[in-house]
């Protein structure tokens, strides 16, 4: 199968300009792996590409959800895959482009999920038993009945105790055990990761301040205005997003606009920070690192003799 070119790395590195450029020269099409960038009414505080900045390149995954949905990597990889497919089958270069590392695995890994969904009879009944007796008899049961989850897990790791117990309850079977399994298996697509990053952190945290000023003045604070207009709960999947969570407060009165701007850029500065400890994990990717500015010309040239090496091109 022919490989797939993947585009990683922190906010604001410059992934979607690149991917762009990668599709013009190689003949691609661009599918998103932003786990904010699939909702729709949400293209600022996202940084999606506007039709003016894909330069006429196919994108795909992009505000493909209602804000009110709540996707899963699960969710995701069923959406995400048929179009991956679907390119490589009409002799296209497919482009992976995108900040959630999680989610960007899970498509080239290609296989299945632990067993659980939400709103079912177990996720309902642990649920209730968080809120009556608090984490720590949850987190004393998944120890009895995985203690590598129990240790690998932190006990303010609410979301991933529940999920773990669930997995047990329904299959009989650890999460540990299926998450091994899985890696044991080869990946469904084959695929070069190119990295983006700053040598210098502090270039990186110039680079978001500076963007997250220019989301203010796109309209940021009008595009949550848009999205609670609608109806849209603040209890959201979506609504949690770096931009969104901090202006709702703006509009609900809670705090000023100069406060909200300055948490979006701590908040966006951590993102990045987590982002790159978790692509630092993988030894495949090839880093390009930006000096003082973003050199796409220089990247697309360290790009076309990585491709190359990798016998892409």
């Amino acid at each position: 199968m022919k490989k797939l070119i993947c585009v990683v790395g922190p906010t604001a590195c410059g992934k979607t300009r690149l991917g762009i450029l990668l599709a013009q020269r190689y003949g691609g099409e661009v599918v998103s792996c932003d786990s904010m960038q699939i909702y729709r009414g949400m293209r600022i505080g996202t940084a999606a590409a506007t039709p003016e900045e894909t330069e006429g390149v196919p994108h795909h995954m992009l505000a493909v959800a209602d804000p009110a949905e709540s996707w899963s990597a699960a969710r995701y990889v069923a959406e995400a895959t048929p179009v991956v497919e679907d390119i490589l089958a009409r002799g296209r270069q497919a482009i992976l482009v995108g900040g959630t590392g999680l989610w960007l695995d899970a498509l080239l890994r290609g296989h299945g999920f632990a067993p659980g969904a939400a709103g079912s009879a177990v996720r309902a009944e642990l649920e209730e038993r968080l809120s009556r007796e608090g984490i720590a008899p949850l987190l004393e049961e998944l120890r009895r009945a995985d203690p590598l989850s129990a240790e690998r897990l932190h006990p303010a790791d609410e979301k991933r105790i529940l999920r773990a117990l669930e997995v047990f309850r329904e299959t009989g079977k650890t999460i540990s055990a299926h998450n091994a399994a899985e890696r044991a298996l080869p990946p469904r697509f084959a695929s070069v990761k190119i990295g983006l990053r700053f040598q210098d952190r502090e270039d990186m945290r110039r680079l978001i301040d500076r963007r997250v000023d220019a989301m203010v003045a796109s309209g940021l604070l009008d595009e949550v205005r848009a999205l609670l207009r609608l109806g849209l709960p603040r209890g959201a999947t979506a609504m949690q997003a770096i931009g969104y969570k901090e202006f709702a407060g703006v509009l609900a009165g809670e705090k000023t606009e100069a406060e909200a701007v300055e948490e979006v850029k701590l908040r966006s500065r951590q993102y990045a920070k987590r982002q790159l400890t978790w692509l630092r994990r993988d030894q495949s990717i090839h880093w390009i690192e930006w000096e003082k500015s973003r050199d796409f010309v220089r990247a697309m040239q360290i790009s076309t003799e990585i491709l190359s090496e990798e016998g892409l091109f």
